[in-house]
């Protein structure tokens, strides 16, 4: 299901302020590393072309490294040569939410767990991917865990 986003209007962004996963600053840091720490909860970036899953085509589902939610599939995976996993939609609608970014001088959308509120990336329309949603979510491999159909 495709999320029609227009980055110029905060009409599709999520209005919900409260999220099922509700941890303290301290619980957070305890249980994830440093880098996942400065990604998930600080909104952070890791470097293009660092990441776990920027090139990965195994198949699987990706789960939010924080909470463990189900966020994408690889069936929606491709290659967009950005140095990020690029996934053209979500699992399914409610797992992500969006939020206005304005940081750096930009206007982007933010793409966040709707578990437990981490940043995951961003997602761009109207780039001319030939995806059936002519949308890049461009996620950070730190913020996610893929778990291969054997592990499941």
């Amino acid at each position: 299901m495709s999320v029609a986003l227009d980055m110029n209007t905060p009409d599709n962004i999520s209005k919900t302020t409260s999220v099922p996963v509700e941890k303290s600053d301290a619980q957070w840091r305890e249980e994830l590393t440093p880098e996942e720490y400065r990604v998930l909860r600080q909104a952070g970036t890791e470097r293009p072309y660092t990441g776990e899953y920027w090139d990965t085509h195994t198949e699987g589902v990706y789960q939010c490294r924080a909470c463990g939610s189900q966020l994408f599939t690889s069936r929606e995976k491709f290659d967009s040569h950005c140095g990020w996993p690029s996934f053209w939609a979500p699992l399914a609608e409610g797992t992500v939410r969006y939020l206005h970014d304005r940081t750096m001088g930009m206007d982007r959308v933010e793409v966040r767990c709707a578990n437990c509120d981490s940043h995951l990336g961003h997602v761009f329309e109207g780039e001319g991917y030939g995806t059936p949603t002519d949308q890049r979510f461009c996620i950070n491999s730190v913020s996610l865990r893929l778990v291969t159909p054997e592990e499941s």
